[in-house]
């Protein structure tokens, strides 16, 4: 009798620094049923060291309170948590946070038929430690070359944020106004309280969130999307 070898068994792991096209990369992944974060960045395979607290856990669950409520309050929009994303052949990061507006409001990126996002959210959110080179080198060139209109990298250790808005195919500084709030392009309604955020002031975060989903423009903006 001849035994069929188990399939799991004669697919290659997935190793740190491997460079491998997209569809390789998803079925190594795939036959690694107990892998949490695998990402493909410009070819290359990153498997990130298990997460700390402080710097990262935490501030990834404010960044995800801060997204819930405006998602909550803007119909049209959807929020995920660290969902795989297919953006090109190359490129199949796993943000820490996306929102999104959705395909049936005119959204630009899809759900494909097996439930991965394909194309590029509206904005990505980065919680990077360890991981800053990458956040601000070759994950950012990926997002703007891929249409991601903006991108948040939170530098925990730096203790600093970083905005950018995609203007004429290239990422541009979003910067904070005079009271230290920083206004998205594409959500309105989406204003951070840069301050607060990094001095772990989550109530003044989200007081001025409140603001932001009180706004006009905001009510406008939920208008034109139940449009669609």
């Amino acid at each position: 009798m001849v035994k069929t070898p188990n399939q799991h068994l004669t697919i290659p792991p997935l190793e740190n620094g491997d460079r491998l096209n997209r569809y390789e990369f998803e079925r190594r992944y795939n036959a690694m049923p107990n892998l949490k974060k695998a990402e493909l960045i410009e070819g290359i395979v990153y498997m990130p060291a298990a997460l700390r607290f402080k710097s990262h856990g935490q501030p990834h669950g404010r960044i995800m309170s801060w997204l819930g409520i405006y998602e909550a309050m803007t119909p049209g929009v959807a929020m995920g948590d660290n969902p795989t994303v297919r953006l090109d052949l190359d490129n199949e990061p796993q943000p820490d946070a996306v929102l999104l507006i959705t395909p049936e409001a005119g959204g630009q990126a899809r759900l494909s038929d097996d439930d991965y996002i394909e194309g590029a959210p509206e904005l990505v959110v980065e919680i990077a430690a360890s991981s800053v080179a990458i956040d601000l080198h070759a994950k950012k060139q990926a997002y703007r070359r891929n249409g991601v209109k903006e991108y948040i990298v939170w530098q925990v250790l730096d203790q600093k944020l970083s905005w950018f808005y995609l203007e004429k195919g290239e990422y541009l500084d979003l910067p904070a106004d005079s009271d230290g709030i920083a206004r998205s392009r594409v959500f309105p309604g989406l204003w951070l309280a840069v301050v607060e955020l990094l001095a772990g002031n989550m109530q003044g975060v989200l007081a001025v969130l409140q603001e932001g989903v009180q706004s006009d423009a905001h009510a406008a903006f939920v208008q034109k999307l139940a449009s669609h």
